[in-house]
């Protein structure tokens, strides 16, 4: 069954959205039977990178507030990541379009890495304020997965993936999304943003029911006793 999760690197609810559908895949009996795609959504496809400012002091910037009151405001935010094992650092990251980015995740997911391209992208924006827009931080990131460098450099020298990119946009559209992260299980249910735990077991358990009525199947527990086949002369 596959789960399908838009979201985009630069927001922090995606980061912790992924930590929690990780621990209800984890728990989930047929764990084995449930395959993760992610899928590109940008949040702000204009932004320009500014490299020399944090997504802290561009979020007062936006809204008008003080640095004061932006970090009393996200404290719950990064209180939310620390629950789940995440070391947020809103005061250093900087501020950069996620586009390219999502390409060189496109890139990863046609070589099978696409998770581990996904996780080093949101730890290296949330958790080591490394510039996501940048050809030689976004080389590093893929060659420590064990992304191909001739590859990686003609994503970033390119516009590679970008139909791709756009694509997942446009189905994002046609299945209602207006905000990340949102899970698609099996196209039959959705979980849109960082919910409850408890949201994620019940919508697994949900979608993996329905899934399993329309894909019927024997499924053979505790390995193999003995038995006969027909080729047994003996039984």
């Amino acid at each position: 069954m596959k789960i399908e999760i838009w979201s985009d690197v630069a927001c922090p609810f995606c980061y912790i959205g992924k930590r929690k559908i990780e621990k209800a895949i984890a728990k989930f009996p047929h764990k084995d039977k449930i395959e993760v795609e992610w899928k590109s959504f940008l949040l702000n496809p204009d932004q320009v990178t500014q490299p020399n400012k944090s997504s802290e002091e561009h979020l007062a910037e936006v809204k008008g507030w003080s640095l004061a009151q932006t970090r009393e405001i996200t404290a719950n935010v990064v209180k939310m990541a620390e629950e789940e094992g995440l070391d947020y650092h809103l005061d250093k990251s900087v501020v950069a379009n996620t586009k390219k980015a999502h390409r060189l995740l496109h890139l990863a997911k046609t070589q099978g890495k696409g998770d581990e391209m996904k996780e080093s992208l949101l730890k290296a924006y949330f958790t080591d304020a490394v510039n996501i827009d940048d050809d030689a931080s976004l080389l590093t990131l893929a060659k420590e997965i064990g992304l191909d460098e001739t590859a990686v450099k003609e994503v970033l020298s390119s516009d590679k993936f970008e139909n791709e990119v756009d694509q997942d946009i446009y189905e994002s559209r046609q299945l209602g999304v207006r905000g990340v992260p949102f899970f698609v299980l099996d196209r039959k249910f959705g979980i849109s943003g960082a919910q409850q735990d408890e949201v994620f077991d019940q919508t697994l358990e949900k979608a993996w029911n329905e899934y399993a009525k329309a894909n019927p199947g024997l499924e053979i527990a505790g390995g193999q006793g003995e038995a006969c086949d027909v080729d047994d002369k003996n039984c």
